[in-house]
């Protein structure tokens, strides 16, 4: 397939998929596959979060972020490698840098429902009793859209229809509440310290709920950065570094960035939550024999999701 070069992120109604004709289901896996092989984002709008949830999930988020950071880092376990809980300003850094980004995040994990025994327990700030309730609800309303989203992906790749269902249900899925922290004086950071400095992510898929501010940015196949911008009624949708590698690199875990924003708007917060699919550790990632051909040799050496998050973990500075 020839490349496209969107000058924005495709738009697509995920309810053409889970409630459309088959026509309507059809072209909107053409339309995933096409924007996915390409891009490797697009904007969903039929995504299930109401506007209600979102509301009330971003005001409880800014009610804990707003704590005193020594209140905020009694709910930062390091020996949980940032999996739950609290994670301090500056302490992740992209892949490859050695400069923290400016932000601190909170880290949601599956439900007491969906719990495995070897997945940590989530950890709860008493001083916002509403933060279980809402990201909860954000949590398993996410990962219900998630599972759409992957079967379309599956039939694009001429798999089952259910082929991610039961790899994801009680996958190890992450749901990011961020502050992009103000910044008082620019002029005291270091000269390549940024919001959100360029990385892929290392999940299967990210669901994004729209963020409070402008910076996000993707890197087109051409070399040019262009802003993502999702209406109010959408959330954007990628695909990460696990869902590339499975597919021997037919779909494009595309290099992403939160740029700081002009100087005089850098006392200003930014928010955004995002949701990372994982599957279950034990998922086998070697690339599917569907994506290989001559054309497309094997490209990646066989692991799983476990280790491979492991990896990327230590990489990213949230393990030893």
């Amino acid at each position: 397939m020839a490349d496209i070069l969107y000058d924005k992120v495709p738009s697509l109604d995920l309810a053409d998929f889970t409630n459309g004709t088959q026509e309507q289901r059809e072209n909107f896996v053409k339309s995933l596959g096409e924007a996915y092989t390409n891009i490797g984002f697009v904007s969903i709008k039929n995504h299930g979060l109401s506007d209600e949830l979102t509301k009330n999930l971003y005001e409880t988020v800014e009610e804990f972020f707003r704590l005193p950071d020594e209140v905020k880092e009694r709910y930062e376990k390091k020996e949980l490698a940032g999996q739950r809980g609290y994670i301090s300003k500056g302490r992740e850094k992209a892949k490859g840098r050695n400069t923290g980004d400016l932000k601190e995040f909170f880290h949601v994990g599956q439900p007491k429902e969906n719990q495995r025994e070897d997945y940590p327990d989530n950890i709860w700030p008493s001083e916002v009793s509403a933060l279980e309730k809402y990201t909860s609800e954000a949590y398993l309303t996410l990962l219900q859209t998630g599972v759409s989203m992957l079967k379309a992906i599956a039939l694009y790749l001429n798999l089952p229809e259910d082929y991610f269902d039961e790899k994801v249900k009680e996958g190890n899925s992450i749901l990011r509440p961020i502050h992009y922290f103000p910044i008082e004086n620019p002029d005291e950071l270091p000269p390549d310290a940024v919001r959100a400095a360029e990385h892929g992510d290392i999940n299967l898929i990210t669901l994004l709920m729209g963020a409070s501010a402008d910076g996000l940015q993707v890197l087109r196949r051409d070399g040019e950065w262009i802003p993502i911008t999702a209406l109010p009624d959408q959330i954007v949708v990628n695909v990460g570094d696990m869902l590339e590698r499975h597919t021997n690199g037919k779909l494009k875990s595309t290099i992403h960035r939160v740029v700081n924003p002009p100087r005089e708007l850098m006392h200003t917060s930014r928010f955004s939550i995002p949701f990372f699919m994982h599957p279950v550790s034990e998922m086998d990632l070697t690339c599917l024999e569907g994506c290989i051909d001559a054309e497309h040799p094997k490209a990646f050496e066989d692991i799983t999701a476990g280790d491979f998050l492991d990896e990327r973990l230590k990489e990213i500075g949230l393990k030893a």
